[in-house]
C-alpha cells in the first residue's frame, strides 16, 4: 500500500466553513510523509495566519 498526503483548503466566506471563496480553492501535493505535508502545512497557515477565514488541512489517501 502506498500512502500520499495533500494538504486542502482555501478562503471560506465566513468561520462557519462551510464554502469556500471561488478561486481561492487550493490542492497541493502530494506529500511522501506526513512530516513534509505537515511542514509546507505550517507555511502555508503561517501566511494566511491574519486571514480568520483561511483554513487547511492534510488529507491522506492510501492506494493499494
Amino acid at each position: 500500500m502506498t500512502t500520499k498526503f495533500w494538504i486542502v483548503g482555501g478562503e471560506y466566506h465566513d468561520t462557519s466553513f462551510s464554502e469556500i471563496v471561488t478561486g481561492t480553492q487550493c490542492l497541493d501535493g502530494p506529500f511522501p510523509t506526513y512530516e513534509t505535508a505537515l511542514s509546507q502545512w505550517r507555511r502555508m497557515a503561517g501566511e494566511t495566519r491574519s486571514n480568520a477565514c483561511a483554513r487547511y488541512t492534510i488529507a491522506q489517501e492510501t492506494t493499494r
